[in-house]
């Protein structure tokens, strides 16, 4: 699919978007494992969550979908085999958080994924999975990945790299090994399974940057409103930071400190952005926010910065060239193995829009004050380069045409409608 897009005067309106992926691909996953049925309004319309919806559905949980409202009744921990090895498309997510739950259970499971997937590193959770008992066998660190279930046992595991995904593997895999299981964080990474757990009735514990969960714990079902994307909302974020002016209202979105961080870095950049309202659900903090445009300056994004960015670095990367100071972002590297190489493909796409980018191995450095042309953009079959060029789009000269568009479905299948009602 292709769509087209030119450019816009202004951004205007309110948005709202479908429950943030993160916390509904950790509902899902405890749900699964809880006792009694557990409901979510306004969960994620992801193809990855559905991903992840469809892999505890395979294990014995039993899935009930009515557009955004989602019933799950658990197995009150006591997972199936698997008929069919477990298909977790295009989702990192799904099989690096799963494979901590399945990796403790009393059977053998093949954990699959489509070809940008099966291209992923994986090593970062066979690893301290392999340290607690675990047998796996992967192709050369990637997926298809095999995994023996076995008896696990608590272990002090330090990541090499700053991951949620990680660690959330080996905290999932905790639940059911022997004693207690501690990560160690090198930098504080996003906190939605900790927090999670609590709502499901777990317990976890955090020292300082060592976080800890106990073995054995039963978890009960819950209810909840999953509050929106704030990853999804950062492209209408960077969109009203291109029009000085601009006025956008989004609703009900994640405001969770750990995932905050691109809201005080678009501030510092220049987008005047204030809270109307705010309240705590199950531990997570939702707000609704109001952004308006004015001088985006841009700025210098690296170290944890980046890695607490990392989803929302291609946003802010392609409308980098607008900005009057230039951005640069450094300590990137993770960019290089997601849906596809990220630095290679923001940087292609921009010098085919005719910006002048210069690339590093772990980012790159974007001037300020260029003018950008309309250009046929590759998605390479991500969602987040995706809908970044449709936002540069939106004060390039001329009109755009982004292709394999489709892929927004991976994240946020409503991303080109819900634009367009905001642009003017």
């Amino acid at each position: 699919m292709e769509v087209k897009v030119g450019a816009a005067k202004q951004i205007r309106g309110s948005v709202r978007t479908a429950g943030d992926k993160s916390v509904s691909h950790r509902y899902a996953m405890l749900a699964g494992l809880a006792e009694g049925t557990s409901e979510f309004e306004n969960f994620s319309s992801s193809a990855d969550c559905a991903s992840t919806l469809a892999c505890m559905e395979a294990m014995g949980a039993r899935v009930r979908r009515n557009g955004n409202r989602v019933e799950v009744d658990g197995v009150g921990g006591e997972l199936s085999a698997p008929a069919r090895d477990l298909d977790c498309g295009n989702s990192g997510s799904t099989m690096r958080m799963l494979s901590g739950v399945v990796a403790a259970q009393p059977f053998t499971s093949v954990m699959i994924g489509d070809a940008s997937l099966s291209s992923r590193p994986m090593r970062r959770v066979i690893e301290p999975l392999q340290q607690m008992g675990a047998r796996i066998e992967s192709n050369d660190g990637c997926a298809p990945l095999t995994i023996y279930g076995a008896k696990l046992k608590g272990i002090d595991y330090q990541p090499s790299v700053a991951s949620a995904q990680v660690k959330s593997c080996v905290l999932l895999a905790g639940l059911f090994a022997e004693g207690e299981t501690t990560v160690i964080e090198p930098v504080r990474t996003r906190d939605h399974t900790e927090l999670a757990l609590k709502a499901f009735g777990g317990e976890t514990t955090r020292v300082g940057e060592r976080v800890s969960v106990r073995g054995g714990q039963k978890l009960r079902a819950l209810k909840a409103y999953v509050p929106g994307d704030l990853s999804s909302v950062t492209f209408f974020l960077c969109a009203a930071a291109l029009f000085p002016g601009s006025s956008l209202v989004v609703d009900s979105v994640l405001l969770n400190p750990t995932r905050s961080v691109v809201l005080d870095v678009l501030a510092g950049m220049g987008v005047k952005i204030s809270f109307l309202k705010m309240e705590e659900q199950h531990g997570e903090l939702i707000g609704t926010m109001q952004a308006e445009g004015g001088i985006f300056e841009g700025g210098v994004i690296y170290g944890a910065q980046s890695a607490a960015l990392i989803d929302e670095l291609p946003a802010i990367a392609a409308i980098a060239p607008y900005s009057t100071k230039g951005v640069e972002i450094r300590g990137a590297t993770e960019l290089r193995v997601k849906e596809s190489d990220r630095i290679h493909a923001v940087v292609r796409n921009l010098r085919a829009m005719g910006a002048v980018v210069e690339e590093f191995p772990d980012g790159m450095r974007i001037p300020g004050g260029q003018n950008l042309h309309g250009a046929e953009i590759e998605s390479f079959h991500d969602h987040r380069i995706a809908m970044a060029f449709a936002v540069a789009a939106l004060r390039a000269e001329g009109e755009t045409t982004i292709k394999n568009a489709e892929s927004v479905a991976v994240s946020f299948p409503e991303f080109f409608e819900a634009l367009a009602r905001v642009v003017e």
